[in-house]
């Protein structure tokens, strides 16, 4: 026997719960008539769906009590569906429980009907939204906290994965905002030194005069200043994994003493003599293009092929497949319930706005624009002025698969001609199809003409 899908009812009016509860027998009703029976329903059944009556004990005469308790669902589940019952005058709070995150409003008394549907509407998409998260969970990356579904970055968290049992040094490239911090970390929390301290140093933020002593420590006197022996990031990071954030800014001066570490294992803090053996793997990371560096002469080539035994390119959001429009439904889910607003989601235009963006600050500005969004939005529907960002225009993106074919045909066809230059028979067997094939792809792509412009076999 199917399992009845839970429903909670919120309703102070004992006749019209019953009347609702024999409507529903198809649900697994669960009934409450004031805010802490609901609330403790809530939390028993956990349901997907609840239908709430805006005039609660003991106000029932205003909306404030039921308002109140939707903002309690909201916060305890953010993705339930909650259909307001209103009065047939009450059309301004219905609205104001909508912007609260309500997903629908029903005047009463509600035709059965219309209520059947409205339900079936709100589990349909509660299920769906599910799912969603589900699929976007398992999307086959070795990094948990990776939300992805471009194949490049899944293939990259599977190198991760395999590289991150190794012993070597690895290098993180990749523009800013991209998550080279997350690889980071994911290649420590993976590897057999998770255990050991994970220690981070951004070699931009730290003025040079000072950056010596913060990687190497210092001995007690070194300096004005030193007034006590102290171990500098290298050392701390003993038996786990040390950092190197932004290692393309750091300095030529430092970077003769960091080769050496990397070649012997062992240091010395500024004002000692003793040698101190290191057990460290190092992971650093740049936004710059080391080998252009190397040419500049602002990086030592034999430091960076110490650092980069393995290298991990992060492609940047915009040639992510997909996941610009994925991140921003993470995003908006984790912060909608970060900052109390229910549940939140995208009005007309918004997905399309972020999918045509170039988003030049990456993942972090992606992150940023959705934060601003859910906090200055004035609905529970986030729209494309609440993005900041401009509106697409209507060719933003193809999703038809039959243009999607025809271009990329049209697309084959006319640099096969330009490869043979012309020759229709070597021209057919570069699209590995038949002559009369290829006439007809010409045809479509109105490139046959007179046949003037194309050249066969003598």
């Amino acid at each position: 026997m199917e399992k009845r899908r839970p429903l909670l009812i919120v309703e102070d009016d004992p006749a019209l719960l019953k009347q609702l509860k024999w409507t529903l027998s198809d649900y697994e009703c669960a009934l409450a008539s004031d805010r802490d029976q609901a609330i403790a329903q809530l939390r028993r059944h956990e349901p997907a769906v609840v239908t709430l009556d805006l005039g609660l004990p003991p106000q029932p005469d205003t909306p404030a009590v039921g308002l109140a308790v939707l903002g309690e669902v909201l916060a305890l589940a953010p993705d339930t569906k909650v259909i307001v019952m209103t009065g047939q005058n009450d059309r301004a709070n219905a609205l104001k429980a909508i912007a609260l995150g309500a997903y629908d409003f029903l005047a009463k008394p509600v035709e059965p009907d219309v209520l059947t549907l409205t339900l079936e509407r709100a589990y349909r998409l509660f299920e769906l939204q599910q799912e969603n998260r589900r699929l976007a969970e398992a999307a086959g990356n070795a990094l948990g906290s990776l939300v992805t579904c471009d194949p490049e970055m899944i293939k990259l968290s599977r190198m991760t994965e395999k590289v991150a049992a190794a012993e070597a040094s690895v290098m993180v490239l990749g523009e800013s905002g991209t998550g080279k911090e997350l690889f980071a970390r994911a290649l420590h929390d993976l590897s057999s030194r998770k255990r050991g301290r994970f220690v981070a140093i951004n070699c931009a933020a730290i003025p040079e005069n000072l950056l010596e002593s913060e990687l190497f420590g210092y001995e007690k006197g070194a300096f004005t200043g030193a007034t006590r022996q102290t171990q500098g990031k290298i050392e701390t990071a003993h038996k786990g994994t040390l950092f190197l954030d932004e290692i393309g800014d750091l300095p030529l001066s430092l970077q003769p003493k960091l080769l050496r570490f990397l070649q012997e294992r062992s240091i010395e803090r500024l004002g000692g003599r003793e040698s101190i053996a290191v057990d460290v793997r190092v992971v650093c990371a740049t936004h710059r293009d080391p080998k252009a560096q190397i040419a500049a002469g602002q990086f030592r080539e034999d430091l960076y092929y110490r650092l980069a035994e393995i290298v991990l390119s992060i492609p940047p959001l915009r040639s992510r497949i997909g996941d610009a429009v994925l991140l921003a439904h993470h995003f908006v889910r984790k912060l909608a319930v970060a900052n109390k607003r229910g549940s939140m989601s995208f009005g007309p235009g918004a997905i399309e706005a972020i999918e045509a963006h170039a988003w030049p600050g990456n993942v972090r500005e992606l992150e940023s624009a959705i934060k601003r969004a859910v906090i200055m939005a004035d609905r529970s529907q986030i729209q494309v002025s609440d993005l900041g960002l401009a509106a697409a225009d209507g060719g933003t993106a193809v999703l038809n698969l039959n243009t999607i074919r025809e271009r990329a045909q049209h697309e084959a066809v006319v640099r096969a001609l330009g490869r043979s230059n012309g020759n229709i028979t070597r021209a057919a067997e570069l699209l590995g199809v038949s002559r009369p094939t290829l006439y007809d792809l010409m045809a479509k792509a109105g490139l046959r003409g007179a046949g003037a412009d194309v050249s066969e076999p003598t």
